[in-house]
């Protein structure tokens, strides 16, 4: 059984696939940024990593969990969030530990297997 002590801390990844929708990102992104602290990743405008969509990163610590994680599933205006452990293992993280928030996004999980560091 794996131990959580392991976990420190989470990234949720907010997808985003045109203009609008990166309008509503944005306005998700400053209403987090001024609710919580969090550390905000910048726009990545095109696929990168093992992401197959544009993004950016909200990365926050393990005690925000239940403060951040029902605010995104709230609050996420029909965005998809992809939200995942840091346990040093991209692979198992982004693979076998994921919550989805929305749609479920098939991840280019060959580029973590590949020793390639998630974006």
């Amino acid at each position: 059984m794996a131990d959580t002590a392991q976990i420190r801390g989470y990234h949720a990844h907010v997808y985003y696939r045109d203009s609008a929708e990166r309008d509503v990102a944005a306005k998700l992104r400053d209403d987090i940024e001024a609710s919580f602290e969090v550390r905000l990743g910048r726009w990545r405008e095109e696929p990168v990593g093992p992401h197959p969509l544009a993004m950016y990163q909200i990365a926050f610590a393990a005690d925000q969990f239940s403060k951040i994680v029902p605010w995104l599933m709230l609050n996420r205006n029909g965005l998809t969030i992809l939200v995942h452990p840091e346990t040093g293992d991209d692979v198992i993280d982004h693979r076998d530990s994921p919550l989805w928030l929305g749609e479920r996004l098939d991840l280019n999980i060959a580029f973590l297997e590949a020793g390639n560091t998630s974006a």
